[in-house]
């Protein structure tokens, strides 16, 4: 069992930089990939980024080159650096943790998630 909490989120102007945060904790050892999605209203929850234990990124097109992804292994925390915000990133944002043993998907676990809103 994994646990997952989140934590910065909150209302940011366009253009603006917020910086969202996931700590891990429980049986972690099997954790091979982490990552944020996000879901706004009326819409399916989507990839934001990932990031594998061998510190590879995924990254979903809209937010490539403004949004980044990093993690302590010793901290066991995953961050997401948002910059140069726009309104279309106004969503709840769910961090993940995907666990495997020889290859085999064992378990996925999500935060509470985290609302960002961006206005003016």
């Amino acid at each position: 069992q994994v646990h997952l909490v989140e934590s910065g989120g909150g209302l940011v102007q366009p253009g603006g930089s917020l910086r969202l945060s996931c700590a891990a904790s429980g049986n972690i050892f099997n954790i091979n990939v982490m990552g944020w999605y996000r879901q706004a209203p009326g819409k399916q929850r989507e990839l934001v980024a990932l990031i594998r234990s061998s510190g590879d990124t995924t990254y979903e097109d809209s937010v490539k080159g403004r949004f980044t992804i990093s993690k302590s292994n010793t901290k066991n925390t995953v961050d997401l650096q948002m910059n140069s915000l726009k309104t279309e990133d106004t969503a709840v944002y769910y961090c993940h943790a995907s666990l495997a043993n020889d290859g085999l998907n064992i378990g996925n676990y999500w935060g509470q998630g985290t609302r960002v809103t961006v206005s003016s």
